[in-house]
């Protein structure tokens, strides 16, 4: 058993440390299966040895955290812990600073940083961070697009690129978009709504607004980008497991100088007509041997949203694994 007490200087921030009726430490203690007690600016931790120390590092984290000016929730507290537990369990990232300080990836616009919550998304920001071409496929709810929008978004203002370009395929209008009523921008907007939540989350709605109306930043179905060639720019295809072979290989193709790009998506989810292949998967498997492009697979775990998406997402793929494997040979 092991007897941990740390001692925190700013009694405000401990306080926020702890959290409202100390529902951080709660948090941690249910996570971790240790018994942490707050007096005043100090916490004693009580448990098995691994465990207290996890708590220690998660603690500490959090604390710098706050001590950088930016405040903390639960989705934080518990980020903090799974990262604390990774450093542990020697998962495949050398990145992880083993034992001591914990080192987690962020992104920082003028709006706000995002700092990883998960082992997974701490290997996807730092790979947007050195490859120019990035695959991030795994369920939704695991910061896949969020976190490309928001290293977009952090290029941009650094002056590292020029324009952002997004995409998705329209697969819903089969992208014959002529039949939907109102201009261009209205008939698209639908399908691209999720990335201009993210845009607005990192930029304030001003500068988006300004940026939009300048080109600087672009937002399109993907059939507006054949016969083009994307340089200086930040390009991101969201939904890629809704495009056929060609649109990908054409979209891939657009890559030009000074250009990083991302392509984000969850092959369990694809919406195309039956027999038809996805895009996505293809050039998974072709360009799997590609060292310059990256691909970070994102799984259940990595749900960062409600605890029930999680669940959600688990007992979907536990169904798709019984459903494999009591399937007939005909039937694969």
């Amino acid at each position: 058993m092991a007897h941990i007490v740390l001692t925190y200087e700013d009694n405000r921030l401990a306080n926020s440390l702890f959290g409202q009726f100390d529902e951080n430490l709660a948090l941690i203690e249910q996570k971790l299966g240790i018994d942490a007690r707050a007096r005043g600016n100090k916490i004693e931790i009580r448990g098995d040895q691994l465990a207290s120390e996890q708590a220690r590092r998660s603690l500490d984290y959090l604390y710098e955290r706050l001590q950088g000016g930016h405040e903390i929730g639960r989705n934080d507290v518990e980020g903090a812990i799974r990262m604390a537990i990774a450093q542990d369990d020697q998962l495949y990232l050398p990145t992880l600073e083993k034992k001591g300080r914990m080192s987690l990836a962020q992104i920082s616009t003028r709006r706000r940083t995002i700092h990883a919550r998960t082992p997974t998304q701490d290997a996807y920001m730092r790979a947007l961070e050195r490859a120019e071409l990035v695959f991030g496929v795994g369920p939704a709810g695991t910061g896949k697009t969020y976190l490309a929008v928001a290293h977009a978004a952090q290029l941009l203002e650094r002056g590292q690129v020029e324009r952002i370009i997004l995409s998705r395929p329209a697969v819903e209008a089969g992208e014959r978009l002529g039949f939907l009523p109102g201009d261009m921008k209205e008939k698209v907007d639908p399908y691209l709504r999720p990335l201009y939540d993210a845009l607005y989350d990192m930029i304030p709605a001003e500068k988006v607004e300004r940026a939009l109306a300048a080109g600087a930043i672009e937002i399109a179905p993907l059939a507006f980008m054949r016969g083009r060639t994307l340089s200086h720019a930040a390009v991101i295809l969201d939904e890629a497991q809704n495009t056929t072979t060609m649109q990908m290989k054409m979209f891939l193709t657009r890559l030009g100088e000074n250009a990083r790009m991302v392509v984000t998506g969850d092959p369990s989810q694809v919406d195309l007509p039956p027999g038809q292949k996805s895009g996505l998967i293809e050039a998974l498997r072709v360009l799997e041997k590609v060292p310059s492009a990256v691909t970070v697979r994102f799984e259940a775990k990595d749900v960062v949203r409600h605890p029930l998406v999680q669940a959600i997402v688990e007992a979907y793929e536990e169904d798709a694994v019984r459903h494999r494997a009591s399937a007939s040979p005909l039937d694969r």
